[in-house]
């Protein structure tokens, strides 16, 4: 390990501290042993009444009413397997070998990462649990620049940090900077690994159907495509099953991309979203409060 400042070495530290040294120690297990870990770990995580577990139950019914109680809480306790095992997950993208990083991730179809080669590219990538192993993954083959928040926890932002810069020279913009550091990258032609999909509130944000209900969304998405001409590539990272590590793929560039429409191209981003949650329900950032803005006058669907 580096050298630690020793402003991080404060005693209110100290449990952060031994949940770092934890992921050292998991990441030399096999990972189908981590991988039964992680699911156990989960497993009790969703028996125990939490904060986290009613926000993810009432996103899951208000997203599949029509889905069985039974069905719905089948997904919550794999929702918090899936994304216990991937926190895990992170000794490996942080101390791991760069050929064993390679076996974590696979990349199906590397070929369409630059859609026609020419103009530049923003990868979509929405909140599955593989968001970060993907993300990490494609920094060994290129620099990319994605956006970034500052882990309120300095050790656990040290490490995040250090896990995505690893690899190459990544470009990584907090989110107080703005968009022009986000355009002058993209012009250059890095490929921007872009997370569209969580409640950041009312700024710079339409509200669009997301499982048929009103969800405040960023609507950056189309206003970069026409200030840069990028294509946009959807690339999702699914966690398999049985510690196999994740599956990354690039979907076909969007067509007629933006429309012109703000709320119509915005409304698009959040179909395409909802299809693949549909796929795997259960490797979605359920546990985030993705309604928790809401239009004037309306009362808060977390109480």
């Amino acid at each position: 390990m580096s050298a630690v400042p020793r402003t991080l070495l404060r005693p209110a530290l100290l449990p952060v501290w031994l949940g770092v040294f934890a992921l050292w120690l998991l990441h030399w297990l096999p990972l189908p042993l981590q991988a039964a870990i992680g699911n156990s770990l989960g497993w009790l995580a969703a028996q125990i009444p939490s904060k986290r577990r009613r926000v993810g139950a009432t996103n899951l019914a208000l997203c599949f009413p029509d889905a069985s109680a039974a069905q719905r809480r089948r997904w919550l306790r794999q929702t918090f397997q899936a994304s216990i095992r991937a926190a895990l997950e992170y000794g490996i993208l942080w101390w791991g070998s760069a050929a064993r990083v390679r076996r974590l991730v696979r990349i199906d179809n590397p070929e369409a990462a630059r859609g026609d080669g020419v103009r530049p590219v923003i990868w979509l990538a929405p909140h599955f649990v593989g968001l970060d192993m993907g993300g990490i993954r494609l920094t060994m083959d290129q620099t990319i620049v994605s956006m970034y928040a500052r882990a309120q926890n300095p050790v656990a932002d040290k490490y995040m940090r250090h896990g995505r810069t690893r690899f190459s020279d990544i470009v990584l913009i907090e989110r107080h900077e703005g968009i022009k550091a986000t355009l002058a990258a993209i012009k250059r032609g890095l490929p921007f690994y872009y997370l569209p999909d969580q409640d950041h509130g009312r700024l710079n944000a339409v509200f669009a159907p997301f499982f048929g209900i009103p969800a405040a969304t960023v609507s950056a998405l189309p206003r970069l495509v026409k200030l840069t001409d990028a294509q946009v590539i959807p690339v999702i990272t699914r966690q398999l099953s049985w510690g196999r590590g994740y599956a990354l793929r690039f979907y076909p560039p969007w067509e007629n991309f933006p429309s012109g429409d703000l709320d119509a191209d915005v409304a698009r981003m959040n179909a395409f979203i909802e299809d693949r949650i549909r796929e795997m329900p259960e490797q979605y950032l359920w546990l985030h409060r993705r309604f928790k803005t809401r239009p004037i006058g309306e009362t808060s669907l977390y109480d």
